[in-house]
């Protein structure tokens, strides 16, 4: 997890992999909100905090994009759970249409 700098810094999920991270000039992310949308379902809800984040929020798994490394603020904020990262990679799939 690592804050980008847009119109303010925001926290985004970095899903690319550390082999690509160290050589391309962008990274793959899911961005993060603190706004709930209780009815969409490739939210995964991230708590207090997980992955360095100070309330809840939500991984917008809908919303895969790439970042220019640039952007990326550092040190990272932390890292999300093991069953996090599984409900993460579950909404992307069914974002994608890959399952």
């Amino acid at each position: 997890m690592c804050l980008v700098r847009l119109d303010k810094d925001r926290p985004v999920l970095v899903i690319s992999t550390d082999a690509l991270n160290r050589h391309a000039l962008d990274i793959c992310v899911i961005p993060i909100t603190s706004i709930e949308h209780r009815r969409f379902s490739l939210r995964v809800a991230l708590g207090p905090g997980e992955g360095g984040l100070d309330r809840a929020s939500w991984a917008k798994c809908d919303q895969v994009t790439t970042l220019e490394k640039s952007l990326v603020r550092y040190p990272p904020l932390g890292r999300v759970s093991g069953a996090t990262l599984s409900r993460i990679e579950a909404a992307i799939k069914t974002a994608l249409e890959l399952a």
